[in-house]
């Protein structure tokens, strides 16, 4: 099969180039953030005699904004062995960067670097998703728990009758009057908990809206705080303390 295209020029067009000041070349690349969207960009900056290419610090910038993890022992291992076999460091700016002379090796170093950024984004962010799940699931099992001890009802994953479609993690209870629960694994899940409360009180249907939180930080301490005035409750996750809870209101 022949190609009728010009293979070179097309992946050419993937990248957009630009020069900025001193001589800065910035290279918006094809390759994004996983799940973000945005792309990754790399900067090849010329010195005396040499040129630096690096990625401004956006991978980690990212990840961070994104609830990533930069100091657990599998970025440094990563970051230990990308020094070896790439020469590309993991510098104390959390900037990932290198150097070389040869003008030959610009192109194929960007890219490297701007793999190397991609995969960073990608480590730092994965174990967080990990604790994230287990933080559910945790919060699931109590939910379970309670709810068959008390034989008492419950769904997970349910839509509610308000505007937007919403989704609960869990709700229990009777219906006319049900315990709508979401685990707030972010600062976004916690302001839907807010809306779903608000929604309920401005339609006069009935419904308790508790927020569970993995503790103060990982949502802010101030949203935290402003949200046990706009949800019915919102606590900070502590097994005994939540199963205590459920019974209180369920009983």
């Amino acid at each position: 099969m022949e190609l009728t295209t010009d293979l070179k020029r097309d992946i050419s067009a993937l990248f957009d180039v630009f020069e900025e000041a001193s001589g800065t070349q910035r290279v918006v690349t094809p390759l994004e953030y996983p799940g973000s969207g945005d792309r990754v960009v790399v900067r090849a900056r010329p010195r005396n005699g040499h040129w630096v290419i690096d990625e401004n610090g956006e991978a980690a910038m990212y990840a961070r904004m994104s609830g990533g993890e930069l100091n657990s022992d599998s970025i440094k291992r990563w970051a230990e062995n990308l020094a070896q076999t790439n020469r590309i460091e993991l510098d104390k700016e959390e900037q990932l960067v290198t150097t070389v002379t040869d003008a030959r090796l610009i192109a194929p170093t960007l890219f490297h670097v701007a793999a190397a950024a991609q995969q960073l984004f990608a480590l730092a962010t994965s174990a967080k998703e990990r604790e994230t799940s287990q933080f559910k699931e945790q919060v699931s099992n109590i939910v379970r728990e309670v709810c068959q001890e008390l034989n008492v009802p419950f769904r997970s994953n349910v839509v509610l009758p308000i505007v937007g479609d919403m989704e609960a993690d869990h709700v229990l209870g009777d219906e006319t009057n049900p315990l709508i629960l979401v685990i707030a694994t972010s600062t976004t899940r916690l302001l839907e908990a807010e809306l779903m409360h608000m929604q309920f009180r401005a339609s006069n249907t009935n419904g308790y809206v508790l927020a569970v939180a993995e503790n103060h930080t990982t949502v802010g301490v101030k949203h935290f705080n402003r949200a046990n005035y706009f949800t019915d409750k919102t606590v900070a996750f502590n097994g005994a303390d939540l199963s205590q809870l459920l019974r209180e209101k369920l009983h």
